[in-house]
């Protein structure tokens, strides 16, 4: 049985407590009342129906109405009132350094040229760890440290929460956001002067 099946037949693991609704860091309702709190990483962070475990065990049902990114803060709310509070996971990360801001945004440039997910901090940067990328900053005279920290990286520059599944197409049959994206989407790939 799928986990739409369950979750709409009420079978087999639905009967976990379902959250629905989200409620967004800074808002007004208590933190993690109740429902105590689920870890996840980056990628565990952006899902529309999965079946989470808290901290302590208990299973808990999403079921939102579309893909959305948890992010570190939110908290899920349940069906039966209690809520549950999202963390970020530490998980391997390359921290970019530089010897000055210039540098770093020079760096930061690079980075977002490859449409890499990065988590901008003062004095550096923060991404998912991969040999090529830190070659490459290397070989831009940057310094890598490979450390574990919660990801918390920006998100896209149109709207979206996530900065893959990007296109560059312009042709409306392979992607249905073209022509909107012909007046809000014009860069380059050179890299700066």
């Amino acid at each position: 049985m799928s986990m739409d099946d369950a979750i709409d037949r009420g079978a087999g693991p639905a009967q976990a407590p379902v959250a629905r609704e989200i409620a967004r860091q800074g808002g007004s309702m208590g933190v993690g009342q109740d429902g105590g709190q689920v870890t996840l990483d980056f990628a565990g962070r952006y899902r529309r129906r999965a079946r989470l475990v808290t901290d302590t065990g208990e299973a808990v049902l999403l079921d939102l109405a579309e893909a959305t990114e948890l992010r570190d803060g939110d908290v899920l709310v349940l069906e039966d009132g209690r809520q549950i509070r999202i963390a970020a996971a530490p998980e391997p990360l390359l921290a970019v350094s530089a010897a000055d801001p210039r540098h770093l945004t020079r760096l930061a440039w690079h980075i977002g040229n490859r449409h890499t997910p990065c988590e901008v901090q003062a004095g550096r940067l923060l991404i998912q760890r991969d040999h090529v990328l830190a070659e490459m900053i290397r070989g831009l005279g940057g310094t890598v440290e490979e450390v574990e920290a919660p990801f918390q990286p920006e998100g896209g520059a149109y709207g979206h929460g996530r900065t893959h599944g990007h296109s560059h197409s312009h042709d409306p049959q392979a992607d249905p956001d073209a022509a909107l994206r012909r007046h809000l989407h014009s860069h380059t790939h050179e890299a700066p002067g």
